[in-house]
C-alpha cells in the first residue's frame, strides 16, 4: 500500500466523443458527445472520473468546470484519505451539481482503488462472477436501420430498444424476428399512462423484460395507477436521479435505474443501493453516451445489481480510454486497481 505524502493535483480535460450511429430517443438524436475527464493524481498515481454534458438535465462543459473550479482549492489543499469523506466534505458546495460531483466521486475512488493496489469491487468483498450482463441499445431509426444496428452485435443477450415513436409494436416485431434474446424497452417519458398498460400487455408477448421510463418524470399519480395495472414490470429512470427518489419510487415503480452521473457518483449510489434492497425495488446500473472511464465505475457495482445498461463506450465510434469492457454483455475487468481506468487520449 502506498502512503499518502503530498496533496491532490486536480485536472480537466475536454473531449469530444463521436458516435458510431446517429442516437435517437423519443426526444433528441445525438451525433456527437461533449465530455468532461476529472484527473486526480497523487504521488505517482492517476485517478479518473468522467461527466458528458446533457440538455435535458441542463449540464453543459462550462457549468461542469465552473463546479469543480470552485472546489479546486478545498481538492488540492490535502492528500486523499477516503474518498466518501471528500464527498461529504464537498456536498454543501456540489449538491447543486451533481454532474460535477460525479466525476470528482468516480475519479477519488479510481485514485483510492490504485493507492490500495487492488480494483474497487474487490476492495468492496464483491465477486466479479457475480455480474449480471449488460445489454445493448439500439436507438429509435428506420426499422431497417434498427435491425442493422442490432445485427451489428448479434450475440448480446439482451437488447434495449429505444421507443417512443407511433409504430412501437411495428418495430419490436421486426426485431423480435431476427433473434430470440431478451428484450428491454426505454420509451424515455415518451408514453402516456393508457399507452404504457396497453403496450405492456403487447409487449409482454413479444418477450420484453421490463419497460424503463414509460411516462414523464413528474406524472407520480398517473405511474402509481399504471404500476398496479402494468403486466410488465416499470423501472425508473428520469423519476430516479438523487437518494431522495428511491423512496418515492415504492408503489410507483418496480425498480429504479442508478445512474451515477445523475446521483453525484459512487458514494451516493452505494446508499441508494441498500435502499432500494430495503424497498425490495430492483436494482439497474445505466449510463449515459460516454466513454470508458465513465462506464468502468458503475460497472465496479455490478454483483450488487439486477440488470445492466452499460454500453455507452460500444456506441463511441473510438474510445478515449481503456477499462472494464463487455463481450456479448458479459463484463470483462482488466487486471487494473481501482476501477481499471487508462486514460489514452490527449485533450
Amino acid at each position: 500500500m502506498r502512503s499518502q505524502t503530498t496533496s491532490l493535483t486536480m485536472k480537466l480535460h475536454r473531449f469530444l466523443l463521436p458516435l458510431t450511429h446517429p442516437f435517437t430517443i423519443s426526444r433528441e438524436t445525438i451525433t456527437e458527445q461533449p465530455t468532461l475527464i476529472v484527473e486526480l493524481q497523487q504521488d505517482g498515481l492517476s485517478g479518473y472520473g468522467e461527466s458528458t454534458t446533457n440538455e435535458y438535465y441542463g449540464h453543459t462543459l462550462e457549468s461542469i468546470s465552473t463546479s469543480l473550479e470552485n472546489v479546486r482549492y478545498e481538492v488540492e489543499s490535502q492528500p486523499l484519505q477516503q474518498p466518501e469523506k471528500m464527498w461529504e466534505q464537498l456536498n454543501e458546495t456540489l449538491q447543486h451539481d451533481r454532474f460535477a460531483q460525479n466525476a470528482l466521486d468516480q475519479a477519488a475512488w479510481d485514485l483510492w482503488g490504485k493507492q490500495q493496489g487492488q480494483p474497487l469491487h474487490q476492495l468492496w468483498n464483491l465477486s466479479a462472477e457475480q455480474s449480471p450482463s449488460s445489454s445493448y441499445s439500439i436507438g429509435i431509426d428506420t426499422i431497417e436501420k434498427m435491425v442493422s444496428k442490432m445485427n451489428e452485435f448479434p450475440d448480446w443477450s439482451y437488447y434495449k430498444i429505444k421507443l417512443g415513436t407511433s409504430n412501437d409494436l411495428e418495430i419490436l416485431r421486426a426485431l423480435r424476428q431476427e433473434t430470440s434474446a431478451t428484450f428491454r424497452v426505454d420509451a424515455n417519458c415518451g408514453w402516456s399512462a393508457e399507452e404504457t398498460i396497453q403496450n405492456a400487455k403487447a409487449m409482454q408477448e413479444l418477450d420484453v423484460e421490463f419497460i424503463e421510463q414509460p411516462l414523464p418524470r413528474d406524472r407520480w399519480n398517473e405511474m402509481k395507477d399504471v404500476a398496479k395495472e402494468s403486466l410488465l414490470p416499470l423501472i425508473a429512470d428520469e423519476s430516479c436521479c438523487e437518494e431522495e427518489d428511491v423512496s418515492r419510487c415504492i408503489d410507483h415503480f418496480h425498480g429504479i435505474n442508478i445512474k451515477l452521473i445523475k446521483c453525484g457518483g459512487l458514494t451516493p449510489a452505494r446508499r441508494m443501493i441498500k435502499q432500494a434492497r430495503q424497498a425490495d425495488l430492483k436494482l439497474m446500473a445505466g449510463c449515459m453516451l460516454e466513454s470508458s472511464v465513465g462506464i468502468s465505475a458503475p460497472a465496479q457495482l455490478l454483483p450488487l445489481l439486477d440488470y445492466a445498461d452499460l454500453d455507452g463506450a460500444i456506441l463511441l465510434k473510438e474510445d478515449i480510454a481503456t477499462g472494464v469492457t463487455f463481450k456479448n454483455g458479459q463484463v470483462c475487468f482488466p487486471n487494473i486497481n481501482g476501477t481499471g481506468v487508462t486514460l489514452t487520449a490527449k485533450d
